[in-house]
């Protein structure tokens, strides 16, 4: 443990304990007391790992990848600030990431020439990911509805080198009109899964209305997102969450009003990251640990 760290709050001690094995339990509350060091993704747009390892080393840092991504990279004893004045970050050559977040675009069927919707997509790590994936042979959409996030998703996208349809909208309002072949939707949620229990704060800032006010929220974006998927085709859900009620309860109730079903999250590396038990089978539960946050993630195929 490193540093002075304050107590979770009594009510999500609980609600783990009621989740999870005591087992579980204690990984989650362990892996909260992290710190975690510095992760990027190459972006494939504008460079290449090789460039990027180049560049690390020349600055004197250390970088090692991971099983389940050519692009992911972890860094040995370096800060953002380390990182920051380096022209590959400059450039937009790299995106500071953390490895879960990289996670959601990984488990999308993704393929050239789809419509894809990103539905809340600020500061953009996942829909420039997506571009990246696909070498830019989709047409993508993002929305972000508050108006200082949509700018610096703008920005970022720019920078990435990204070609984006972005729209500066609440992604609830999208018409049941529009269809796409694939939809991520990384839900806002209440940040079970990334507390930091260094902030003195904590208790007053992770609260039960939180949750409730996420979990309606949720529930109306996975609806949309499930209207305007085309049938026969995939989304993914995600949330930063370990909370099942912000996850596999929303995807459950949702799913009843919809003839859609959850498929199985599988790609090359999956089985060596740190899962907890989910309820849905094929659904992934990230365990916060010195590496990852804690994250959730379901595929979702809509029958008709």
């Amino acid at each position: 443990m490193d540093g002075v760290t304050y107590p979770l709050p009594t009510f999500l001690t609980e609600k783990l304990r009621a989740e999870y094995s005591a087992a579980e339990v204690e990984k989650i509350v362990c892996g909260y007391e992290k710190k975690r060091p510095v992760t990027l993704r190459v972006n494939t747009v504008k460079s290449s790992a090789g460039e990027v390892s180049e560049a690390l080393a020349a600055a004197g840092i250390n970088a090692k990848g991971v099983s389940w991504s050519d692009s992911a990279m972890i860094l040995d004893d370096a800060s953002e600030s380390d990182v920051r004045p380096l022209e590959i970050y400059a450039s937009g050559k790299i995106y500071l990431q953390s490895l879960s977040s990289q996670l959601p675009p990984i488990a999308m069927d993704l393929s050239a020439g789809q419509d894809v919707l990103d539905m809340t997509a600020a500061p953009g790590g996942k829909t420039s990911e997506i571009y990246a994936m696909t070498g830019g042979k989709v047409n993508l959409t993002a929305c972000e509805r508050d108006a200082a996030r949509a700018e610096q998703l703008r920005f970022n996208l720019k920078k990435q080198g990204v070609s984006a349809n972005v729209l500066q909208t609440d992604a609830r309002t999208i018409s049941d009109f529009f269809r796409f072949d694939n939809v991520l939707l990384d839900a806002p949620c209440s940040g079970s899964g990334i507390l930091n229990v260094r902030n003195p704060k904590i208790a007053t800032a992770f609260t039960l209305k939180l949750i409730e006010k996420t979990t309606r929220l949720q529930e109306a974006l996975l609806k949309k997102a499930l209207t305007v998927l085309k049938a026969g085709q995939t989304l993914v859900y995600s949330t930063c969450s370990v909370l099942k009620e912000e996850n596999e309860n929303v995807v459950s109730k949702v799913l009843k009003d919809f003839d859609a079903c959850v498929v199985p999250i599988e790609f090359s590396g999956s089985k060596d990251l740190p899962t907890l038990e989910s309820t849905i089978p094929g659904a992934v539960t990230v365990c916060p640990t010195e590496l990852y946050e804690g994250f959730f993630m379901a595929k979702i195929r809509k029958n008709r």
